[in-house]
């Protein structure tokens, strides 16, 4: 992979293609050094949710143009607030 692979491949399609057919380990020396930082300042957690409760979840959730994590996470909060 000498030069500037990027050159020599005229779609995203055929560069997939290429790596596809090989090995990227083939190539290691010829990459950039990549540095950078992960700072993970959340956790998550699943739980499980009863079938028929998740597609009213859902419907809610598609129903309000927002995901159904958020729309749990709202409402979890909300009734957090009000227990406490």
């Amino acid at each position: 992979m000498s030069g500037n692979r990027r050159s020599e491949f005229d779609s995203i399609e055929e560069l997939t293609e290429f790596f596809d057919t090989h090995d990227m380990g083939e190539y290691l020396d010829e990459m950039p050094e990549a540095h950078f930082d992960v700072d993970i300042q959340q956790r998550s957690f699943l739980i499980s949710v009863d079938e028929r409760l998740m597609k009213k979840l859902s419907e809610v959730a598609k129903s309000q143009h927002t995901s159904i994590q958020h729309l749990v996470n709202e409402w979890l909060k909300e009734k957090v607030a009000q227990a406490a």
